[in-house]
């Protein structure tokens, strides 16, 4: 929908609590779930003219809506819309359009908030309906078309149909939609089911509707639809994602989600202490924060033995502090005992823990392994700057220079320093584990064969890691300690089959250095 066209608004409902969606909307909205680079929202309004003028219904995690649209479309044009009634009695489709009758009183488009379209352009010059291929109906309503015309939009679960409805309709005879929805409304204003098929049916009856058809059509409203839509746009962000946290890419700039809102701050605030090691803060919200892109390259695609030694060489006298003498006993045992006890218990509520072979070797639970940690030592850790989640994964290298990226917030709640080991740890962690071998898969869970393929390249840095740990004079042991705590901590974090390898494999890992 490139064309320019000012005679008209785009409607975007995002008030709907995305309940087909299961636990992916229990810390944000539906419409800002990633597809590819970019939220579902950005796939929506970047298929629209520049100068479109949007409405956007807010519910849901409503103010994480306003936030990310203001931050990452500060020139388009905005009205927005609370709606009340989002959930529960009272609330319907229907009812979060009503709210918005007052911003639509001209031409609109309807846009679903669940519905991808690329590359599709329109002439808004009568009404219309837009569907595509044919689908299992089970969760779409759908469309009855004759000589180009809609007859009818039926229910969802209609086996006689010609298109399932996509979502999306332009209304030109608005006052006429609007007099229809309120006396629908007024029958039943409990009808959760109430939509704008249901007055668009009743304009039938007075007002033709164009059938538009779109040759691409993308989902993202139910689990199976959303994964493979998730599938077919492709991004360059290999993290592994969280519920509660998400990151968008976008030509010059990213956006970091979070939807605790302490984290963010903090996040935010450890960008002005570690300064021009990491990129340019260009705005920030509640729940997000907006930096500069840096366009180099991720240091785990382009990784060399070369490259490893001189980033190592580059954070010791740029990033960490070796001769800082100041306890921090206090905050590691927050970090490391108090952190893994946490994490511990949430892994023990979904399975029974007890003795079991994993590759051969007897493990005891994990709660008998970790009471043999040395809690004192380990504890003993050393004081320094830190990045917090030092892997190869957030280090941009363009042959001359290095730059961080997705800083850890704190470090026990301190924001200046934290305790290198940490940082060593991380980095060994992901010289073994990291994004692209879990994203293949390369990886076995069961305890009979747990283990995981590494490239060779970071083996000979996983190396030269343990060389310059030893020569800087720290140990090496309590480096691979901290290493399997970090695996064992990220398995509540994960989704199965890679959360059991993780708590596996630490599990494997931190027997063999207790032994």
């Amino acid at each position: 929908m490139k064309e320019t066209n000012n005679a008209y608004k785009v409607l975007i409902t995002t008030s709907g609590i995305g309940s087909r969606l299961g636990e992916i909307t229990d810390f944000t909205n539906k419409s800002l779930v990633r597809i590819g680079n970019q939220p579902v929202l950005s796939h929506i309004i970047e298929s629209y003219p520049l100068d479109t003028k949007f409405v956007i219904t807010l519910g849901h995690f409503g103010s994480h809506v306003k936030q990310f649209l203001l931050l990452a479309y500060p020139d388009k044009n905005f009205e927005f819309v609370h709606v009340d009634k989002f959930k529960g009695e009272g609330s319907s489709l229907g009812y979060s359009l009503l709210q918005a009758e007052e911003k639509l009183q001209c031409p609109f488009i309807y846009h679903a908030t669940d519905t991808i379209l690329p590359n599709f352009k329109i002439e808004f010059d009568e009404n219309f309906c837009v569907g595509s291929y044919k689908k299992d109906s089970s969760q779409y309503a759908s469309l009855i078309v004759e000589n180009g015309s809609i007859r009818q939009i039926k229910p969802k679960g209609e086996l006689n149909f010609d298109y399932p409805y996509v979502g999306v309709s332009g209304i030109k005879h608005f006052k006429l939609f609007w007099e229809e929805l309120h006396a629908l409304y007024a029958l039943d204003p409990n009808n959760s089911n109430l939509h704008e098929g249901h007055a668009i049916n009743n304009i039938l009856k007075k007002s033709p509707f164009k059938f538009i058809q779109a040759k691409e059509w993308f989902d993202t409203g139910n689990t199976t639809e959303l994964f493979k839509t998730s599938s077919h746009f492709k991004g360059d962000l290999e993290v592994l994602d969280k519920k509660d946290e998400s990151v968008y890419l976008f030509d010059d700039f990213v956006i970091k989600f979070f939807h605790n809102e302490k984290t963010n701050k903090d996040r935010v605030d450890r960008a002005k202490i570690l300064k021009d090691i990491v990129p340019e803060i260009l705005a920030s919200s509640e729940n997000f924060y907006k930096y500069k892109k840096n366009k180099s390259n991720l240091l785990s695609h382009t990784v060399t033995e070369k490259s490893f030694a001189k980033l190592l060489e580059w954070a010791s006298t740029t990033l960490w502090e070796f001769d800082n003498t100041e306890s921090i006993k206090k905050q590691c045992k927050s970090f490391y005992i108090d952190k893994t006890n946490d994490r511990v218990k949430k892994i023990l509520d979904n399975k029974e823990d007890t003795y079991c072979d994993i590759n051969g070797e007897t493990i005891p639970p994990i709660d008998r392994l970790l009471s043999n940690i040395d809690q004192d030592w380990l504890c003993s850790g050393k004081k320094s700057p830190f990045h917090g989640d030092f892997i190869l994964d957030n280090i941009l290298y363009d042959g001359d220079n290095f730059c961080l990226i997705d800083w850890r917030q704190n470090f026990a709640g301190q924001l200046e320093y934290g305790d290198i080991y940490y940082d060593l740890a991380k980095l060994n962690h992901n010289l073994t584990v990291n994004h692209s071998i879990v994203d293949k898969g390369l990886f076995n869970h069961s305890t009979k064969d747990c283990h995981i393929l590494c490239h060779t390249t970071l083996l000979r840095c996983k190396c030269i890691l343990k060389e310059f740990i030893l020569k800087k004079g720290l140990d090496f042991k309590k480096v691979e300690i901290l290493t399997s705590l970090i695996w064992i901590n990220m398995s509540p974090l994960h989704s199965y089959p890679f959360s059991e390898f993780l708590f596996n494999f630490g599990k494997l890992n931190l027997y063999k250095l207790l032994k």
